[in-house]
């Protein structure tokens, strides 16, 4: 594959915030749709009425009834595929397994699981996967970490995957992080005594470092690993971060056309670009305003934050990552507070570590890290 084929598959984080605001249309209309709300409310009641069932009329409510039939025959179809995705041999050492979760909010949420066919794991790791992906991609990763006696959950956001909702939007990361820790409650429950770690790629690994913010999640976690995080993510001009929240109150689900038409490589190995880009599952659209505006959010409430991290962590970053920013990884083990942490930054790699040609080489430093940690938590109870 040429370089000018692989700069066409790009990924799905800070890179697709970029196009906000590119052309007057889309600001007319987003100043259109602001102002007739606006004025919906500013009118008197009666008049305000007479509006509302104009413009709401018969044929607007068929459309949303059939917008949400639409939405909802798509969950199933991609629940439909994330069920054969990515089914293992028979013979293989571990049990795979795939199960419905509800979060939060009574959504559905599409779960997986690897664990070792033989024996209680040492240790589990609970995966919450990136922007647009979903949890099946993550399956080698999982089998080089059963061989290891560790145990493997993961979950697709919402939007996400084979879960609830509109395919790739998302309207506020703060219910990933709830479901996040819903779920870890839920593994830890079913597999007591057992150590467990929270593992979050880009804007998964912003999710999970916000999860571990709470101390009751770092007293249920022996660490967590983030590789890639979206830290200290930036729009491309001041005015999208000004007008971003009131856009993503009036049009929070409106799609930015055309974005991403010449993108970001997120990996140097070209088959797995092309397995990520033709995977059915994987969100390649233009990326919704309110998903846009959460990742922004988000980032920067923990770019303001490293001083209170307090979980044993470890962060992985390519050097050459267009997408996330390695230098921010750098600032959190810098800044954090934790005693237990550290750092591994990849010279020339790019943003999906785990899609690397070196992905096998990375894992196992993944796993040399929770070896290490389970470790030092062993000497530390004999201490005590």
């Amino acid at each position: 594959m040429s370089t000018a084929e692989m700069e066409q598959l790009t990924s799905g984080a800070s890179n697709r915030i970029i196009p906000l605001l590119k052309t007057l249309r889309t600001v007319l209309l987003f100043v259109h749709t602001f102002f007739l709300s606006l004025l919906l409310f500013i009118l008197p009641r009666r008049r305000r009425r007479v509006i509302s069932e104009s413009l709401l009329d018969a044929p607007s409510s068929k459309k949303r009834k059939s917008a949400w039939k639409r939405e909802e025959e798509d969950t199933l179809r991609r629940r439909a595929l994330a069920e054969c995705y990515g089914t293992g041999d028979e013979h293989c050492p571990y049990r795979s397994a795939t199960f419905l979760f509800f979060g939060g909010r009574n959504n559905t949420l599409f779960c997986r699981s690897w664990v070792p066919v033989s024996g209680t794991p040492r240790g589990i790791l609970i995966i919450i996967h990136g922007l647009n992906e979903h949890s099946g991609r993550y399956a080698d990763f999982a089998r080089q970490l059963t061989s290891c006696n560790f145990g493997v959950y993961a979950m697709d956001w919402i939007g996400h995957g084979g879960s609830d909702g509109l395919h790739g939007y998302v309207p506020a990361l703060d219910y990933v992080v709830a479901d996040t820790v819903a779920f870890l409650e839920k593994i830890r429950l079913e597999n007591p005594g057992v150590p467990c770690f929270l593992f979050g790629h880009s804007t998964g690994g912003a999710v999970v470092l916000k999860a571990a913010y709470s101390p009751k999640i770092e007293g249920m976690v022996e660490g967590i690993v983030l590789t890639s995080p979206a830290l200290r993510v930036k729009p491309a001009h001041p005015i999208v971060g000004a007008v971003a929240p009131i856009v993503s109150l009036v049009a929070p689900k409106f799609q930015f056309k055309g974005a991403n038409k010449r993108g970001i490589p997120v990996s140097r190995d070209p088959a797995a670009l092309v397995a990520k880009y033709s995977d059915p599952l994987v969100y390649t659209g233009p990326i919704r305003v309110r998903t846009g505006y959460e990742i922004l959010r988000i980032s920067t409430h923990l770019t303001r934050n490293f001083k209170f991290v307090s979980v044993p962590f470890f962060v992985l970053h390519g050097t050459a990552d267009r997408v996330t920013d390695p230098l921010a990884s750098q600032d959190l083990y810098n800044e954090a507070s934790s005693e237990f942490k550290d750092i591994k930054l990849y010279d020339g790699f790019l943003h999906d570590l785990l899609f690397e040609p070196e992905r096998e080489e990375i894992a196992q430093d993944i796993i040399n890290w929770m070896e290490k940690r389970l470790r030092v938590a062993v000497e530390d109870v004999n201490v005590t």
